[in-house]
């Protein structure tokens, strides 16, 4: 009669494998020698463990799943019914066979228990900062959500702080063999222990606050100094403030990635801005002058050249954004945009009329000849004749 794999653990035909492992990790914590040294208990952990390797090894699974049990060491037992003798009977598969002459899980064993204590793994978390802040560098009170050390065992897992225990199941070994039936034979398997999670021990107190894992999450306020010159995209590294680890491991590195907020003046290319100017037709003609606020709040004055085209820019040296490594800044770029009026007050319209008839000047087509006093035109030759 084939075993009730599901049954024993408590757990529906259909659970996932993290149900499967909550329920055997539940009833492994009443039934674990090491709690409960009864003999009946130890019979029925062993019981439990065996029940969960199958469940959790999806080939072994599947034959549980046709009816069959691979825990039935009789000829055809693996199967069941229908597929009596069918030549892979209790064993994994062909799977378990390559791994075991290949490596990946099987063999002998030989790894050893891997430790209890973990380094923790880097966090990442965003800031939108605004381009005022970008450019004078600024410090952030950042809330993180991450695993922080147990105040109440201090990273130690252990209620009493008691050392841990050599784990009762795989005797410190950090991992369990079993023999495989396949085609070559029997197999020596191994995999981590299931008790220990590999660790060769286990806590026989755990703390109540992280239940042994030596550390909780919780949220804390961490301190970013972000230096001036920071863009979208670029990250600051806080060696030591990401997630402890487990076992109350060192903690890992927390990454701030700047998020760069659109500027309603500015625009950033780099250690750049660019900015435009509406020049009205007068002041392009006579000249003029235009107050500018900077990214940083200092007053610019910007002179309108008299007699400025369309396209028209000034540059600034040095008043860009700041730069991140090697000092000095960038530049900002003015960008004249002439303004034409497209309605004219009657007024207006007398003084512009007056102003064509005084100029002398009239509209006239473009060519090699009249290219050569400037404009448009020899620009646009210029630039086609490069490319």
């Amino acid at each position: 009669m084939s075993r009730d794999y599901y049954g024993t653990l408590g757990v529906d035909r259909g659970a996932s494998e993290s149900e499967i492992k909550r329920a055997y990790r539940k009833l492994a914590r009443e039934l674990h020698p090491d709690v409960n040294p009864s003999d009946e208990a130890r019979e029925r952990f062993t019981e439990i463990t065996a029940m969960y390797e199958v469940l959790t090894d999806p080939e072994k699974r599947r034959v549980v799943d046709m009816g069959g049990d691979p825990l039935d060491s009789s000829p055809g037992g693996g199967y069941g019914g229908g597929f009596a003798g069918g030549g892979f009977g209790a064993g994994g598969g062909l799977g378990d066979v390559f791994e075991a002459f290949f490596g990946g899980g099987g063999g002998g064993g030989g790894r050893g228990p891997r430790s209890r204590v973990q380094p923790g793994s880097d966090a990442l978390i965003r800031v939108n900062l605004t381009l005022a802040e970008c450019a004078t560098g600024v410090t952030k009170e950042i809330q993180v959500d991450t695993a922080v050390l147990c105040e109440t065992c201090h990273g130690k897992g252990s209620a009493s702080d008691a050392p841990p225990a050599k784990c009762g199941m795989c005797q410190g070994q950090g991992e369990i063999q079993s023999v495989q039936r396949s085609l070559l034979g029997n197999i020596m398997t191994s995999r981590p222990c299931p008790t220990c999670a590999g660790t060769g021990e286990i806590i026989t107190d755990p703390c109540g606050d992280c239940t042994g894992q030596g550390r909780v999450r919780k949220r804390r306020t961490v301190s970013a100094k972000i230096p001036a010159g920071v863009g979208g995209g670029m990250r600051i590294r806080l060696s030591g403030q990401g997630e402890v680890g487990p076992g109350g491991g060192p903690a890992g590195d927390l990454y701030i990635e700047v998020n760069e907020r659109t500027h309603p003046v500015f625009v950033r290319d780099g250690e750049d801005l660019h900015c435009t100017v509406r020049v009205p037709v007068v002041d392009a003609i006579l000249g003029g002058r235009v107050d500018l606020e900077t990214v940083v709040g200092d007053d610019l004055e910007i002179d309108i050249p008299a007699g400025i085209q369309p396209g028209h820019t000034v540059t600034l040296s040095g008043r860009g954004m700041p730069r991140v490594r090697g000092g000095g800044a960038g530049d900002l770029t003015v960008h004249m945009e002439v303004v034409i009026p497209d309605k004219l007050d009657r007024k207006r319209r007398d003084l512009v009329e007056q102003l064509r008839r005084l100029g002398g000047d009239s509209a006239e087509i473009v060519n090699e000849d009249t290219a050569r006093r400037g404009g448009l035109f020899s620009r646009l030759r210029d630039a086609v004749a490069g490319h």
